[in-house]
C-alpha cells in the first residue's frame, strides 16, 4: 500500500518545534565560527589576518565541496534523511571542539592543524545539515507549511545566534577567567557540542519524514541533475540573489568586532552587539512571515532590500543614530532574507518537477548550501585580503587608514550585495500563488 502523500499529513505544532531545534543545533556550531573563528584566529592565535582569511575560506570552499558530496549521496532513491543526522551528530560535537582546541603550535604545523579540523569539522557539518535543509521539502509540500517552518527555523536559529554571542565569553570568563582566552573558547565549544549533539539525536529519533518512496524514481545521473538544477530558473534566481545578500551579511557581521575595537574603541560592545542583532533577528522572525502573507515572499525580499539599504545609509551618515541600533536594525533585514531563501527553496523543487518532469530534492539543497558557501568563502577571503591592503595588524593600534578601511567594508560592500541581490531576485519566477498552482497541477498529474 502507498504511504499518504505529504501534503495529507500535515504536521502538528509539537513537530514544527521539534524540527526547529535541530536548527537551533546546527546553529550553535555556525553561529560561532561565522560571528567567532576568523576573530579567534586573528586576535586569540595571532595569525596575520591574509592567513587567517585564506585559511578560513578554503575551509569554506571545502565545506561547499562536502555539501555537494553528501547531497550526490543523499539524493539516492528511498534514503532517508534522518539517518544522516543520527550517524553524525556526535562526530560534529567532537570535530566542533576542535576547531577551538588548537595544540600550541607554530608556522606551518598550526596553519595544517587548523586545516585539518576545518575540513573534519565542515564534512561532519554537511553530512548534518544538507540532509537536515533537504528534509523541509518532505515536511509539507504546502508553502504555508514551509513558510511556518522557515519561521520556526529562523527563530531557533537567531535565538542559538544569541546564546552563541551571549554565552561564549560568559561560558569562557566563568570556567577559565578569561573571556577572550583561547581555553575560554574550548569551554564553551564543549557546551555546544552537548547540547547541539542531544538535540539532532532527538531530531534524528522524534521528528516526522514523509516516505521517501512516495517520490520514487530511477537513481539520477550527477550530470542530469546538474543540468536540471542549471534550467531551474526559479531555483538559479534564489540562489544567486541568497549568494550576494549573503556575502554582504557576512562582510558585515565578521566585521563587528573589529569594529567596535579599532573603529569606535568599545571593545565590550562588539559582542554587546552580535547579542543585540540576535535579539533582533529573532523578533524580526514572525513580523516578516506575517508580512509575507500580505505581499508573498518576493514582496519580502524586496521590503528587506530597501531597509537594509535604509539603514546603512543611516550608518554611513554617522552620529544620527548608534551604530549598535543601526547595525541591529540591519539585522532584521538580513533575517528577510533568510526567511525568504529556506521557505522558497524547496518550492523550486516543485517548480523544477513541474518544468522538467523529475524531481531533483537532495541534490538541490547540495548545491544551494555549496553556492551558499562559496559566497561565505569569497566573503572571508575578500575581509582577509582587504584588512590586509588596508594595513591591518593584529594586537597593535590601527592606523587612520586601517580605521577608515573597515567602516568603509561595511557600508560599500553591503550596500553593493543588498543591491544585487535585488537585481537577481526580479528574474525569479515564483511571484504569489505560482507555487500552490505548480503543487495542484503535479497532484493531477500523478492522479492521472
Amino acid at each position: 500500500m502507498q504511504s499518504p502523500s505529504p501534503a495529507l499529513m500535515r504536521p502538528g505544532p509539537a513537530q514544527f518545534v521539534l524540527f526547529g531545534a535541530g536548527d537551533f543545533a546546527c546553529n550553535l556550531y555556525w553561529q560561532s565560527v561565522s560571528l567567532y573563528l576568523l576573530f579567534f584566529y586573528t586576535d586569540v592565535l595571532a595569525l596575520p589576518a591574509a592567513l587567517a582569511g585564506t585559511l578560513y575560506m578554503a575551509g569554506a570552499l571545502w565545506d561547499g565541496i562536502a555539501d555537494l558530496l553528501v547531497g550526490i549521496a543523499a539524493q539516492r532513491p528511498g534514503v532517508r534523511y534522518r539517518r544522516f543526522i543520527a550517524a553524525g551528530a556526535v562526530p560534529l560535537a567532537a570535530a566542533f571542539v576542535l576547531l577551538y582546541a588548537t595544540p600550541h603550535l607554530a608556522g606551518g604545523w598550526l596553519a595544517g592543524a587548523i586545516a585539518a579540523t576545518q575540513i573534519l569539522f565542515r564534512t561532519l557539518y554537511a553530512t548534518v545539515n544538507v540532509p537536515y535543509a533537504a528534509w523541509s521539502a518532505r515536511f509539507s509540500s504546502d508553502s504555508r507549511d514551509r513558510t511556518t517552518l522557515a519561521g520556526v527555523r529562523m527563530v531557533f536559529g537567531t535565538v542559538a545566534a544569541l546564546v552563541v554571542t551571549v554565552g561564549t565569553p560568559w561560558i569562557a570568563l566563568r570556567t577559565t577567567g578569561d573571556a577572550a582566552g583561547q581555553a575560554g573558547f574550548a569551554a564553551a565549544a564543549i557546551v555546544y557540542g552537548v547540547v547541539g549533539a542531544g538535540l539532532l539525536l532527538a531530531l534524528a529519533i522524534f521528528a516526522r519524514e514523509a516516505p521517501a518512496a512516495d517520490r520514487a524514481q530511477p537513481p539520477l545521473p550527477l550530470l542530469t541533475g546538474l543540468r536540471l538544477l542549471l534550467g531551474n530558473r526559479a531555483f538559479v534566481t534564489l540562489n544567486f540573489a541568497a549568494m550576494a545578500a549573503g556575502l554582504a551579511a557576512a562582510l558585515l557581521t565578521q566585521s563587528v568586532l573589529y569594529y567596535f575595537k579599532h573603529v569606535a574603541g568599545q571593545p565590550a560592545q562588539g559582542p554587546q552587539t552580535l547579542a543585540l542583532m540576535a535579539l533582533a533577528g529573532t523578533v524580526a522572525v514572525p513580523v516578516w512571515m506575517a508580512v509575507t502573507r500580505w505581499i508573498g515572499l518576493r514582496g519580502v525580499w524586496f521590503v528587506a532590500v530597501g531597509w537594509g539599504l535604509a539603514c546603512l545609509a543611516v550608518f554611513g551618515a554617522g552620529g544620527l543614530v548608534t551604530p549598535i541600533v543601526v547595525l541591529a536594525l540591519l539585522q532584521a533585514a538580513f533575517t528577510g532574507f533568510n526567511l525568504v531563501f529556506w521557505s522558497m527553496l524547496p518550492n523550486t523543487v516543485e517548480y523544477g518537477e513541474a518544468l522538467a518532469g523529475t524531481r531533483v530534492e537532495a541534490l538541490a539543497f547540495g548545491v544551494a548550501a555549496l553556492l551558499q558557501k562559496l559566497g561565505l568563502a569569497a566573503a572571508a577571503g575578500v575581509l582577509g585580503l582587504f584588512y590586509r591592503h588596508i594595513g591591518y595588524v593584529a594586537g597593535a593600534v590601527q592606523t587612520g587608514a586601517t580605521i577608515a578601511g573597515i567602516r568603509d567594508l561595511m557600508l560599500y560592500a553591503c550596500s553593493a550585495g543588498l543591491v544585487a541581490s535585488a537585481l537577481v531576485m526580479l528574474a525569479n519566477p515564483l511571484k504569489r500563488g505560482v507555487h500552490a498552482a505548480l503543487v495542484e497541477d503535479l497532484a493531477d498529474r500523478a492522479d492521472t
